[in-house]
């Protein structure tokens, strides 16, 4: 005998108040009935992302927050940024959910053939809201797992694996014959390194500690450059000679890294010989940032010609820009390598409830490399247990 389905859902939500402070909480919602092509997804593992704690945390001081509420149902307050409402103007007043994507078990569908075809199947799901217990969403935005594969193998099948499909596909769009990768120790990075390898791409990873340059040549990395090492540029120089890389997407985004890597590739490229220009090389350079790990200002030292450019790339324009065939080719790719070349590690669970610990949710907010959680909204938190190390 099945178990009867839930009429509602357990859902967290993010507020940003008229006076300047971020509220979580959870709520119940109820089950919204299905529609042909649609299904419930009960939510299992669903991972804690970049793109998830920018709409999560909005910025806030999370460090002086306070809680209050009940155990079962705790609210966060967290001051925000003097002058944060201006930017945050849009969302102020509006509870809005959380969680870009996931995985579940379907436990009900529409009539339509491909609703229910997914019945029972264990489906990775890129439809937001992800952070609640159920989630109805329409069957098109369902991963179907290979047999075999879990929840947690499905978790982060669509945004890390997508943006280094994407990078790629956009390097070749562009006419680039490598890439340069900042970060590059996170588990999207060791995707890269990966992908990049089966597709011989040349690739440049950077990263910021010696046991991260080791991890990344322990899985097969060739051009790794450390950036806390006092031959860094040097070492960084020589590899964009040997790989011809001239496009990079930055993680970082603040600092001087930037102008760093565009002047290492403004350097390899004049090697190659050529009549000197006072305007420097011919050879354009481009740098995507694509994170904010670093929220200090970009700063460039303008020694690296003027056949440059420097903007901002994320995965949903991207796939706007392509066509259904392509990504489908895409999304073919992710399912054929999701126990391998797409796989993620994770460092701790937690549910939902633990997700409004100040400590724990300092912890996730640190963004640090190699260091990614994933929240079970259907676990129920367990007292006296750390919830990051479950």
């Amino acid at each position: 005998m099945t178990d009867p389905l839930p009429t509602s859902s357990l859902q967290l939500r993010s507020l940003v108040t008229e006076a300047g402070t971020l509220e979580l909480s959870l709520v119940n919602v109820p089950i919204p009935s299905l529609g042909a092509d649609e299904v419930l997804v009960r939510v299992e593992a669903a991972p804690i992302n970049p793109s998830d704690l920018g709409l999560l945390l909005a910025g806030a001081d999370v460090a002086s927050a306070v809680i209050s509420g009940t155990s079962e149902r705790p609210v966060v307050t967290a001051p925000l940024a003097v002058g944060a409402l201006r930017v945050l103007a849009g969302r102020v007043g509006k509870s809005l959910t959380v969680g870009n994507e996931g995985a579940g078990t379907v436990v009900a569908a529409g009539s339509s053939r491909d609703a229910q075809a997914l019945l029972g199947r264990t489906v990775a799901v890129a439809g937001g809201s992800m952070y609640a217990q159920y989630r109805a969403v329409s069957s098109s935005l369902c991963l179907a797992m290979p047999d075999g594969a879990s929840a947690i193998d499905g978790a982060s099948s669509f945004v890390n694996p997508l943006t280094a499909l994407g990078m790629i596909e956009t390097m070749r769009r562009e006419g680039h014959r490598g890439l340069v990768h900042t970060a590059a120790a996170s588990n999207l990075g060791q995707m890269l390194v990966k992908l990049c390898l089966e597709e011989d791409v040349p690739l440049v990873a950077i990263v910021r500690k010696p046991q991260q340059a080791e991890l990344l040549r322990s899985i097969g990395a060739v051009h790794v450059c450390d950036s806390s090492v006092p031959t860094f540029m040097t070492d960084l120089i020589d590899a964009l000679m040997l790989t011809s890389a001239t496009l990079a997407f930055d993680a970082t985004g603040g600092g001087k890294l930037v102008s760093q890597i565009l002047t290492a590739m403004e350097s390899a490229a004049n090697t190659s010989g050529g009549e000197y220009s006072r305007y420097g090389s011919t050879v354009h350079k481009q740098v995507y940032i694509y994170g904010g790990l670093d929220p200090s200002p970009t700063l460039l030292t303008r020694n690296f010609g003027f056949a440059w450019g420097i903007g901002g790339w994320l995965l949903t324009p991207f796939l706007g820009s392509i066509d259904l065939d392509t990504f489908g080719r895409l999304r073919a790719r992710v399912a054929a390598g999701l126990t391998a070349t797409f796989a993620s590690s994770y460092t701790g669970e937690v549910s939902l409830v633990e997700l409004l610990d100040p400590l724990v949710l300092s912890q996730t907010a640190k963004q640090a490399t190699g260091e990614k959680y994933l929240v079970v909204p259907n676990e129920v938190a367990r007292p006296h247990q750390n919830p990051m190390v479950r």
